[in-house]
This record gives C-alpha cells, sequence and structure tokens, in this order.
C-alpha cells in the first residue's frame, strides 16, 4: 500500500492549511507571466524568487506548498529549445526550492509540525494555455495521455515529493488516465482536486457522482476536493462531495475578488466572501484541507491559519 501522507498529517493537525497562489504571487513580485509556461518560466529564470514565495506561505501558517511545476512539462519546455533532461532537471528544481523553503523554515521556527511537499501535476488544458482546464473541452487517447504526464509525474517523485497535486482537472478522462498512471509508481499518493461547471459537475460536464465512483476505487488518491474556482461554488460544491465519498476533503478556491474584463482589472471581494470569512463554512461542509488558489497572498493564509488558533 502507498504511504498516506494526508491522513499521517491529520492525526495531528486538523484542517491542514495549504498554501496560496504561486502564479499571481510572483506577478505582485514584479514577474511578467504574460507566457505560455506561466510560473514555469521564472523556474527558469529567477527561482529564488520562488523560494521567497514558499518560505512566506510556510511563514504564515501554510503546513503544505505545492510546487512550481503546475505548467512545466517537457513539451512545453521543449518549444524553448529544452531537451528533456533539462526539462527534467527544472521539475526536480520545483521540488527543492519548496523543500529548502520549509527546511529554513523548520529550523528557524523550531516547529514540529507536519509540513508537507505536493509536487505539482497541472492538466493538459493548462499546457494548451487557452484556458481549457476550466473547461476539459479536450480529448486525448488514455496511453497519449499518460505519456504527456509521466516524465513530469516521475521528475516529482524521484526529486521527494511527499504526495502529488493532480489539480485543476476540468475532464473526467484525464481523471481515470492519471489514475492508471499513478500505478506504474506504486508507492506514490495523490490528491485530486477538479475545477467545476457547477456543484454537481466538473468543468466537462461529468456528474461529481460518476467521477467520486472511480475516485473511491483508487486507493492512491487519499484526498479529492476543488480548486481554482469561485468562492460562492465552495460550499455547494463540498456538501455534493460530502454526500459522496469518506475521503478527506480539500478546497483550495481563488480570492473572492471580482474581475473586470472591460477593464482588466481586478476589485476588492464583496463583504463575506473573503477564505478568512468562508472558513468555518467550509470546516462545516466537510473541507479538512483549506487554502488558496489564485489571487490569494501570504496574508490570506495567515488570516485562515489563525482561526485554527482560536
Amino acid at each position: 500500500m502507498p504511504r498516506n501522507p494526508i491522513a499521517e498529517a491529520l492525526t495531528q493537525t486538523r484542517p491542514l492549511i495549504l498554501d496560496g497562489a504561486l502564479a499571481t504571487e510572483l506577478e505582485a513580485r514584479g514577474c511578467d507571466l504574460a507566457d505560455s509556461l506561466w510560473s514555469a518560466k521564472v523556474l527558469m529564470e529567477q527561482p529564488e524568487l520562488i523560494y521567497a514565495v514558499h518560505r512566506d506561505y510556510f511563514a504564515a501558517g501554510a503546513q503544505v506548498a505545492i510546487t512550481a511545476s503546475y505548467q512545466a512539462t517537457p513539451r512545453g519546455f521543449a518549444a524553448r529549445g529544452l531537451d528533456s533532461g533539462k526539462a527534467g532537471e527544472l521539475i526536480r528544481l520545483s521540488v527543492t526550492l519548496a523543500q529548502r523553503a520549509r527546511d529554513d523554515y523548520r529550523a528557524a521556527s523550531g516547529t514540529t509540525a507536519p509540513l508537507l511537499i505536493a509536487g505539482s501535476v497541472g492538466p493538459w488544458g493548462a499546457y494548451l494555455a487557452n484556458g481549457a482546464e476550466y473547461r476539459g473541452d479536450y480529448a486525448l487517447p488514455p496511453e497519449e495521455m499518460k505519456d504527456f504526464h509521466r516524465p513530469r509525474v516521475a521528475a516529482l517523485l524521484e526529486a521527494g515529493v511527499d504526495l502529488l497535486a493532480c489539480e485543476t482537472l476540468p475532464s473526467f478522462g484525464e481523471a481515470q488516465a492519471l489514475i492508471a498512471l499513478l500505478a506504474e509508481f506504486p508507492q506514490s499518493s495523490a490528491w485530486f482536486s477538479f475545477t467545476l461547471r457547477d456543484a454537481e459537475h466538473i468543468s466537462d460536464g461529468t456528474p461529481l457522482e460518476s467521477v467520486m465512483k472511480v475516485i473511491d476505487a483508487a486507493p492512491q488518491v487519499v484526498a479529492v476536493g476543488i480548486n481554482c474556482v469561485a468562492l460562492e461554488s465552495v460550499t455547494p460544491a463540498l456538501r455534493t462531495l460530502q454526500a459522496l465519498t469518506q475521503k478527506p476533503l480539500l478546497v483550495y478556491p481563488n480570492s473572492g475578488e471580482q474581475y473586470d474584463a472591460d477593464s482588466k482589472s481586478w476589485h476588492s471581494a464583496p463583504s463575506g466572501c473573503t477564505l478568512q470569512e468562508k472558513f468555518s463554512e467550509w470546516q462545516q461542509a466537510g473541507a479538512q484541507l483549506i487554502g488558496g488558489c489564485c489571487r490569494t497572498s501570504p496574508e490570506d493564509i495567515r488570516a485562515i491559519a489563525a482561526c485554527c488558533q482560536r
């Protein structure tokens, strides 16, 4: 049986606090991510900034860091003229940066709390860089999908992640292919998190009930949930999932800010619509791992971590 680091950590602390956005936090620190590689571009150009963001999230109270490998794939790097060897080095570097941030924070703080590194495995739609991770409107034969994901999964595991974060998944077929791929690495474990069409369907329209039947039959999937969704979508989806599975539920939504497509700018979240304000509601709906996705910051993570101290 694979090791289950989530179950182990939850025996010591509950809920587990995940980190927040990486890409938008890098942008806030001056990085230009208008690029098909997105945050993976920073692995090539300014890796120490990634280390600094991880370190700041640990200092804010995060207990799980998600690596900067969401869009780091051999195919993506090949478009920049990098061979598979260099691509593997960069994927492994994403793990090293997170591990170093964890170890440095642990040494400075003296904490004995579990601090995990989750290796980000973004979907095929992220590689396409056209928003397909929110639609799931793509089809790739299962073997081709496994071939796409295999080198990154292997590199992340080789570098020593505690588990994989198969995240922002919009496609049922892709989730099935990833489960089949995990079987090639029998000691590995992963969480799966999905984007949504609504509270009862993932983005490609597959009912969560159908998805969860497959997830529940996969022992290497040790937690399941949603990410990169609007705050108001979270609680209804959690209630759906709570009725469908006994696996730990996780959620890391976007910040709650509203995007104005005309002005191409973000505006403050409406009252009652922040991670901190929703935290207890999500716990009551079954969430045991809680963090943030796009537009969230170390301050948001500090605020929800403080909720656990009350």
